[in-house]
């Protein structure tokens, strides 16, 4: 009889002990998901974030909190010398992201042999064109998948400066409305030389005042089209798969880049140098408009993207340089271009 009392005495404590395991496991989990949601909120709070509906959110929510665990396992390799962090498209799949905005048509990507009027240059270690006063603030093409019209507005506003004087804000929109005749289709993508091409046959490029940024497609204003702030004599090729032929180019002005930005780590690149897995499906218009040394000697390029200003480096990333493959990281030096003027 004792030991049937004691037997039920052990079993009562081993169900209170699960119990009670199971208890703090769940409590522990509502707190860490109430935890969870309020930083949600925050989130939603700093970037303007609204849901149509509350199935909506809760899907949202959890990408949300995929990119969380995603970005804190990176972090937390002390070796990489690289951050993320959780930013504005915390919400958004990778698959989300990489098609709303990196609309570069790569396998387009021009193969005829122009001259290289850099080819004989001497480059200095360091240079960062931004304090040289070519480069404009950093811009947000939104979810218009018009990068291209980006890096080449942002090269010919460096030619511009550069031979002129002043550094102007050109039209971004202008090349989304109205170069649509050929390979270049608004926020449906095109190439930085087929930019450079209508800017040439037009004459010219209207400021970003005169012709703003929409971010959505729209009919060709030929009255602010017409009205000319700035203009190229054409544009050349960098020599393809170089990254000392891409040095000199950068050293003598700012110039296009395209590269493979389809990886969660650059959506996500916070600071630092980015040395991260990428491939050469070329998809993302951008510029290169300087390069350097970090602290720890790794050598980059920087590179202004369009994806605003709380992106990445202030809208910058260090992009690591001199790789032991010809095409670069993220096939950098392989279809680089530039205005002339």
């Amino acid at each position: 009889m004792e030991f049937t009392k004691l037997g039920k005495c052990l079993s009562l404590a081993l169900i209170l002990v699960v119990f009670g395991a199971w208890f703090s496991e769940a409590t522990s989990r509502t707190l860490q998901d109430a935890a969870m949601h309020g930083r949600y909120d925050q989130w939603m709070a700093r970037y303007g974030r609204v849901y149509n509906d509350i199935s909506e959110k809760e899907k949202r929510f959890q990408i949300f909190k995929e990119t969380v665990a995603y970005v804190e396992s990176s972090n937390s390799d002390v070796n990489k010398p690289y951050k993320l962090s959780v930013n504005q498209f915390a919400d958004l799949t990778n698959e989300e992201f990489v098609a709303s905005r990196n609309r570069f048509k790569g396998h387009e990507c021009s193969t005829r042999i122009t001259s290289f009027r850099y080819e004989n240059v001497t480059v200095p270690a360091s240079v960062d064109w931004r304090q040289k006063g070519a480069v404009t603030p950093v811009k947000d093409q939104g979810q218009c998948g018009c990068c291209w019209a980006f890096s080449a507005v942002a090269a010919m506003e460096g030619i511009t400066q550069l031979t002129t004087g002043k550094l102007i804000s050109l039209s971004e929109q202008e090349l989304v409305d109205c170069d649509v005749n050929g390979e270049d289709q608004g926020c449906e993508g095109g190439l930085m030389d087929n930019a450079f091409d209508f800017i040439n046959q037009n004459h010219g490029l209207s400021t970003e005042a005169n012709y703003p940024y929409t971010g959505v497609d729209g009919t060709c204003n030929a009255q602010k089209e017409a009205s000319h702030a700035a203009s190229i004599t054409g544009h050349e090729d960098v020599p393809a798969n170089s990254e000392s032929a891409l040095l000199k180019a950068v050293a003598g002005q700012p110039i296009s880049v395209a590269i493979d930005a389809s990886g969660s780590d650059f959506q996500f690149y916070s600071s630092g140098v980015f040395t991260g897995t990428c491939g050469t499906s070329l998809d993302h218009g951008v510029t290169a408009v300087g390069y350097g040394v970090g602290d720890d000697g790794t050598k980059y390029w920087l590179v202004k993207n369009s994806w605003g200003a709380q992106w990445g480096e202030e809208g910058y990333i260090r992009m690591q340089r001199d790789v032991d493959a010809p095409e670069g990281l993220c096939g950098i030096a392989m279809a680089a271009s530039y205005p002339t003027a």
